[in-house]
């Protein structure tokens, strides 16, 4: 009788959704996960901004892959010349598992992820709307070390795979990203 009532079940889901509604199943479930992850987000961030939780959560951040955001700036300086480098793409793993992001993790698999295919600009975006909501939740100095920190960061990546044959260590478009990364953090004040 379970198996009937099952068949049924699925046989009313076709009927209401018929296979051209596929895509839209699809997007309702990752619409029910965003919702569900901001909860999560908030505790583990901190941020109140709800707006801004449902962009990140709308981008693939969750609770257990929080810790990957704080390496969006060296994975956007790493990718500024539109390629990632093997060396590039070393250092931005080392500093991660430096800062704790285990090898296996979920933000570490992320990052990874990240250092294979170009993020999507609108994840640079939300790592600046990130770091300015961040950036009001923090003291003075926590803000000035969160910016040496992250800039710190960034500019290691930079010079991971220049300097080689006289070229200088950052590219024309690193040191682009850099002050651009630069010029957020004193948005904050974190600078």
């Amino acid at each position: 009788m379970a198996d009937s009532f099952e068949g049924r079940r699925q046989a009313l889901e076709r009927a209401f959704y018929p296979a051209s509604a596929a895509s839209y199943r699809q997007q309702l479930r990752l619409r029910e996960a965003e919702q569900a992850a901001v909860p999560a987000l908030r505790e583990a961030s901190g941020i109140a901004d709800e707006a801004l939780l449902r962009r990140l959560a709308g981008l693939g951040i969750r609770a257990d892959t929080l810790a990957a955001l704080t390496m969006i700036p060296v994975v956007e300086v790493a990718w500024a010349d539109g390629r990632m480098d093997a060396r590039e793409r070393d250092a931005i793993l080392r500093g991660a598992e430096s800062a704790g992001i285990e090898p296996g993790s979920p933000s570490h698999g992320l990052l990874r992820l990240w250092t294979e295919d170009r993020p999507a600009p609108a994840l640079f975006a939300a790592w600046r709307e990130f770091i300015a909501a961040l950036g009001h939740e923090l003291d003075a100095g926590e803000r000035t070390r969160l910016a040496e920190k992250i800039l710190g960061r960034a500019r290691a990546v930079a010079e991971a795979a220049g300097g080689a044959r006289g070229r200088s260590a950052v590219s024309p478009e690193e040191a682009r990203v850099l002050d651009g990364l630069g010029r957020a953090l004193d948005a904050t004040g974190a600078a």
